[in-house]
Formats: structure tokens, sequence, C-alpha cells
């Protein structure tokens, strides 16, 4: 090769020049917790998997001028906004990221997809069913113009769980019986815990409910392949009035001072019951407030052939059942996922070198970038989002109601 570029050289014709790859530019409006997760998503995702299209920071938007450049210059932006409006106006955002509180996301993101972009929204897509509706009607307007607008339901590309949806899909678990899922962690335990916006309804739409529930209710119906169609809930708050914050929040918490105080107006956790299409069983809990459980999302799925279980703080593993097996010799067994075969896992580690949170959000970039790129159909979309919003509606309803089984339309 370096012979041929020689000669080349010597008869005056110059080397090929490799045509760079095209980008996408991501506009992202929040830079808190979320943002940080979803920047890293971003500016890792191009490294690792080979993409058709390079993932290009573009800006950062958030309303404090000093804070949002420092977290543009931490995480890699290249440009810093304050206002959301300037942020979809740019030409070098191809794609507007939403990572704030729930009571912005409709607006931003409607504002985004008539403005000609590709939108992600985090979860839970919205505050209210109204404004979820509103949202999936303007993606569906906005995908006849080539869009696509993607729900951030960041779980669903754990590679176990993509790998056990899989294996539901191909019917190794055949006639579903019962879904059972929990989500509990423990940082609202201190009632010193300050009032931090995810403890305010004009905000956070709901406390434990939106905020935990909402993953697991949309994990249970991806892996399923099917929605819940009614739910009988309750649900508590245990620490009505807080400490109230005292500056900006610091990742989940913050600051006080310790004197005021302010109403909590969401909920600390929640149970119900549901039953999803075919007539499975499913039951869930949600809480912010189980002392010593830190992320603890598991999940356990009965079918007529066999059962799988999964604890997202063991990610790299799932555990399968195979009731068709002899019974002298079956049993769960635990398949560490983390081969090349396994979803996500070709671009990674050699087996045995387990991923961890921050890698979903990778995985969430990828799968954005290359849904665009080939024209399908985006997964999870606004309209799965919508169904979820549904179902959280629904539990609140009941709740409300003493726990009166309530439909959930779909």
């Amino acid at each position: 090769m370096a012979r041929r570029e020689e000669t080349e050289q010597e008869a005056g014709v110059s080397p090929p020049v490799p045509r760079p790859t095209p980008v996408i530019g991501v506009g992202m409006v929040g830079y808190a917790f979320m943002g940080a997760a979803h920047s890293q998503g971003w500016r890792t995702a191009g490294h690792v998997f080979d993409l058709p299209v390079r993932p290009a920071l573009a800006a950062i938007c958030g309303r404090d001028r000093t804070a949002v450049e420092a977290a543009a210059a931490r995480h890699g932006w290249a440009a810093a906004e304050t206002d959301w409006r300037a942020l979809i106006a740019r030409d070098d955002v191809d794609l507007v990221d939403i990572c704030t509180p729930g009571d912005s996301h409709a607006e931003i993101a409607v504002a985004a997809l008539e403005a000609g972009k590709h939108v992600l929204c985090e979860k839970p897509l919205a505050n209210t069913v109204a404004e979820a509706e509103a949202m999936a009607a303007a993606a569906e307007r906005a995908a006849a113009r080539g869009q696509v607008a993607i729900a951030g339901f960041n779980y669903r590309k754990v590679p176990a769980l993509t790998y056990a949806r899989s294996l539901i899909a191909e019917g190794r678990l055949g006639a579903l019986r019962h879904v059972r899922a929990t989500y509990l962690q423990d940082w609202l335990v201190d009632p010193l815990s300050p009032l931090t916006w995810r403890l305010k309804r004009e905000h956070a739409g709901s406390g434990a409910l939106g905020d935990l529930g909402a993953h697991i209710v949309d994990l249970a119906q991806y892996l399923a392949g099917e929605p819940l169609v009614g739910v009988s809930a309750v649900s508590e708050t245990f620490v009505r009035q807080r400490p109230v914050l005292a500056g900006p929040a610091t990742g989940l918490s913050g600051a006080s001072d310790g004197a005021a105080r302010g109403a909590v107006t969401v909920d600390d956790a929640v149970l119900f019951t549901g039953r999803l299409a075919s007539g499975a069983l499913a039951s869930f809990e949600a809480t912010r407030m189980a002392a010593g459980r830190k992320n603890a999302l598991r999940l356990e799925i009965n079918g007529q052939l066999g059962s799988i279980a999964f604890d997202l703080e063991r990610l790299n593993e799932l555990s399968f059942h195979d009731h068709t097996e002899p019974a002298t010799s079956a049993g769960f067994r635990r398949i560490l996922v983390t081969e090349p075969e396994h979803p996500y896992l070709e671009a990674w580690w050699p087996p045995g070198h387990g991923l961890g949170y921050e890698h979903t959000f990778v995985h969430q970039a990828r799968d954005v970038v290359r849904t665009i790129s080939e024209g399908r159909a985006p997964v999870p979309s606004f309209a799965d989002g919508l169904q979820v919003q549904r179902v959280l509606a629904a539990v609140e309803e009941s709740a409300a109601k003493n726990s009166v089984h309530t439909p959930v339309p779909f």
C-alpha cells in the first residue's frame, strides 16, 4: 500500500481522501441527572458502534447560564443556550433530546416536531394523558414528514432484558400466566430529605408512580408484547411535609436550611394489580421509601412452558427456567448475558466483562441514530409512551376510588 501511494505521488496523483461520516446534530434540553446520562450516551455511541451517522453534541440548554455552560464543558457540548426555543431554532440541531421535568415535555416536544426536528423524550412521556395524546398526535404528523419521535425508556436497552424479550417472542415461555414487577429505592426514607421538583405534582405529575412505576409498566408491556387492560391500586404519601430546597438540586437531592417546610403533593409509594390483554395477571410495586434498596428493579414472568427473572442490580444476568425439561434436572439457570451474540454485545468487551447502567443510554443513542438513518419505525414510540401514561392515570384513578378496578384504554 505504501508503494502504491509513492507511485501515485510520483505521478502527481493524490491518494483518495476518505469521505467523512455524516453527522446528526443533537440539541439537549436539561443538564442534571438525566442530562448527564444522555450526554454519556451521545458522546460514546459513535465510538463504540459502527453507525451510519455520527451524533454531534451541538448544543445543551438550561435556564442558568453559568450552570449550563459548566455542563457543556463537562460533557462535551459545543454550545450552550438558556432558551429551549433558541436551541430548537439552531441550524446545527437535527434532533432535540428532552431531559427536563415532565411539566415541560409536551410543549418542547410538540414545538420541536413542528419545527422539523427529530425528538427523543425522557419518560414518563408527559404529566397527563391529554399532554401525551397531543405529543403522540404531533409525532404521527411528523412521521409523515420522515421525522422520528422516540420515548426514552432506557431499561429496554439492558442486553439481558432485550434478550428476555426475544425468548418470550420466540414462545419459549408459552402462554403467559403471571408478571411480577417491583422497583424499590430508598432515597426518600429520611424525612429531612428536601422538597425537590420530583415531590411536586405540578412539575413531576406523580411520585414513585411516574418516576419508577413508568419503567416497570413499560417493561411489563414490552416483555409480554401486550398491554395492560385494567388495574386496581393503592398509594400513600408517608412524609407529607419536607424542608424547602435551598439552592439547586444535586442529583436526586439537594441542600435545605432545615427551617421552612413545604407540602409533598405526590405519592411516596404505590402498589397495584393488573390484567394483560391475554388474561395474564400482573402485580406492581414502586416506592422510594424502601430502606436499604438502592435501585432494585426486579421482574419475573411465568408462562406455561417456562419462566424468566431479572434483577437490575445484577443487570448482566438473566435467570431462565425451561419447564419442558425433565423434572429431575430442570430448574432456574443463570445466563451471563455478555456473549457477542447477545443484543448490543457485539461492540463491547470479551465474554464475562459486564456492562453497567450508563451503557443503556449508549444503546439508546445507537438505536435512535439507526432508526433515523434507516427510516425505521421508532421503538419505543410516543404511542408506547402514551399507553404507559394511560396505565399511570388508571392507577391514580383507582387509588383515589378505594382501589376500584379501573379499565385502561388501548
